[in-house]
């Protein structure tokens, strides 16, 4: 839009365009989780890296790859920790990838992107025994864990990143890791 068109409908119009919907209650009470970095708010339920790989090739690979290396630039890299990131030197060089296994402080964080985002064309449709089995697939890809875990809310909390003390954390107000 430009000019009056602007105007007519910028941000402080007050138009309606006509698009979009209602909030439905029952998606909003769905969405409505919180899973924080010590895995609390995480659901009931579990998963083996066996059955995540049959899910990951179902719902994850058409976007992400087989092999998990994406297909950029719509979709990122999920797998394949870099030998020239050891070290965590891919944090000063941006051309090196940010996979799981070697840029994501928590794996509880991962299972909650999981569940709310993914897969792309249907959003938090994933059962939580899908969610967790699709995060040790991956976990596991990337010798986060072992292929034998079976990961459930405890099991989650115990795994720690590779990487997840080399984060930097803001001490700013509000701010929390």
């Amino acid at each position: 839009m430009v000019g009056a068109d602007y105007a007519a409908f910028g941000p402080m119009s007050g138009a309606r365009l006509g698009l979009g919907r209602a909030a439905d209650k029952a998606l909003l009470a769905k969405m409505d989780t919180d899973i924080d970095a010590e895995g609390t708010g995480l659901p009931a339920g579990s998963g083996t890296a066996a059955e995540g790989a049959v899910l990951y090739a179902q719902q994850c690979a058409m976007c992400h790859a087989a092999d998990g290396r994406g297909m950029p630039p719509a979709f990122p890299r999920l797998l394949g920790r870099d030998a020239a990131a050891e070290g965590f030197t891919f944090a000063d060089d941006p051309k090196l990838p940010h996979t799981i296994g070697n840029y994501w402080p928590y794996a509880t964080t991962l299972f909650d992107y999981i569940k709310r985002a993914m897969p792309l064309t249907a959003p938090g449709s994933l059962s939580d025994a899908q969610v967790y089995a699709l995060t040790a697939y991956l976990l596991a890809q990337d010798g986060v864990i072992a292929e034998s875990l079976k990961l459930n809310a405890e099991s989650l909390r115990a795994v720690k990143m590779p990487y997840v003390d080399r984060f930097v954390w803001s001490d700013e107000v509000g701010a929390s890791r």
